[in-house]
């Protein structure tokens, strides 16, 4: 991705003040646009970034990748694309990678919040749900589009500001898990779809992080995916629609021999690497992948 020289305004819309007293709505936005410069490190006037390039068709095995959700960001690390976390990120650590022509892709939650995110004041009673996959995170209702889509879209413009070019939606499968609401299979498609779709109107390219069973209906909404441990799971066939698109699949297991399971997601087109489950910079890439494969780089 060539690097972004220019970053995306906030437009952050705060309500027309009433008279008196200022009403919770507006004492809400002024807390949401404080976490947004503040906690989140955004300037308030950012110019538009250019627009991301899009994935080039092709086999996403002869692209490098790296995932790092915690401890120092290596940025040395010799890989093509780069799965970040938007808020640790800062605007100094993204602009390096830019400028060595690497893609950057943000990790956002889209149906589940941890209480430590910045904007977790934002959800309201009524959209919180049970406790989600991780400790100190909650499913959110997804069929509350009218609430949810001003939180996303500014977690987004977080990542556009940041000159991120495409996004990995997170949590977003709560269909299929105790969410504490009777999600249906449909209701999780349509806001996959709306996110997606609100993620291409901020000139971000959207990705699917996990969800395997809706692949093969999401699949054409969105421009890569991105798995973990199919081949532990048994569920890289599952992945093909992606792959027959020529669309990326970027895949990593936690566990096993990286000369094992690297035969058979290569063999699936897919880019593979092995990372320790919490996500730091160690990473163990595929022997046959392009670059230093296998070195832990």
């Amino acid at each position: 991705m060539p690097p972004a020289t220019r970053e995306l305004p906030m437009r952050i819309r705060l309500p027309s003040p009433g008279v008196g007293r200022a009403p919770g709505g507006l004492l809400r936005s002024l807390v949401a646009l404080a976490l947004l410069t503040t906690a989140y490190g955004c300037r308030a006037e950012l110019a538009r970034p250019d627009a991301p390039t899009p994935w080039p068709a092709g086999e996403a095995r002869h692209w490098r990748w790296q995932w790092q959700l915690t401890g120092p960001l290596d940025t040395t690390i010799e890989a093509d694309v780069f799965l970040l976390d938007p808020v640790r990120t800062t605007s100094t650590e993204a602009a390096v990678l830019r400028a060595r022509d690497r893609r950057l892709v943000c990790q956002v939650g889209v149906g589940a919040y941890a209480r430590t995110d910045p904007d977790a004041d934002r959800y309201p009673a009524a959209v919180r749900g049970a406790a989600g996959r991780r400790p100190g995170t909650r499913w959110v209702d997804v069929r509350r589009w009218e609430v949810l889509a001003p939180i996303l879209a500014d977690r987004l413009r977080l990542c556009r500001g940041k000159g991120f070019g495409a996004v990995a939606l997170a949590d977003a499968d709560g269909y299929a898990h105790l969410s504490g609401f009777s999600l249906e299979f449909d209701d999780q498609l349509r806001f996959n779809r709306r996110v997606a779709a609100l993620a291409r109107s901020l000139d971000l390219s959207p990705g699917l992080l996990g969800d395997v069973p809706q692949v093969a209906a999401l699949a054409p909404d969105f421009d890569f995916a991105v798995n973990e441990e199919c081949v532990r799971l048994r569920e890289c066939a599952e992945l093909l629609p992606f792959a027959d698109a020529r669309k990326p699949v970027f895949h990593v297991e936690y566990a096993g021999d990286p000369d094992e399971f690297c035969v058979t997601t290569l063999g699936y087109g897919f880019a593979s690497i092995q990372k320790r489950r919490e996500l730091d910079a160690w990473r163990d890439a595929c022997p046959d992948a392009p670059g230093p494969g296998g070195t832990g780089r």
